[in-house]
């Protein structure tokens, strides 16, 4: 069974990975957007590639991120690939190489790793937070 790209949810997806509310995404799209119109943005399958190319440049993720994301397999392919006492010793960042070559792939990889050290940032903060207590 071919599972099908949602445009719409992986625009959603990478916005809240960034920590970006849907106000800001319709501020930085321009004067025609708003919160209601990005929300039903995120719902459509197939979102218009101009519009693509735009969310694409506001949020620095590749166009082809957001057209051949899947999550299930973006997900088995991690899992697979590395371990959690990798993501717990950070060692993740030792395993990821960049092809010069584009490859939508490689983007994923590269998000993921952006993703990663952004949580582990988080997560130091936290626990100076909770020690400086």
């Amino acid at each position: 069974m071919e599972q099908k790209i949602h445009q719409g949810r992986n625009v959603k997806r990478f916005r809240e990975m960034l920590g970006i509310k849907q106000d800001a995404l319709a501020f930085d799209l321009g004067e025609d957007w708003n919160q209601k119109k990005i929300s039903l943005l995120e719902q459509k399958e197939v979102v218009d590639e101009p519009l693509l190319k735009k969310i694409s440049e506001v949020l620095k993720i590749p166009v082809e991120a957001f057209q051949n994301f899947d999550e299930e397999q973006a997900v088995n392919v991690i899992a697979n690939t590395y371990s959690f006492q990798d993501f717990k010793d950070n060692a993740v960042a030792s395993g990821f190489s960049y092809q010069p070559s584009f490859n939508p792939v490689d983007k994923m990889v590269e998000l993921y790793e952006r993703m990663i050290q952004q949580q582990k940032e988080m997560i130091d903060k936290l626990e100076k937070l909770i020690q400086d207590k």
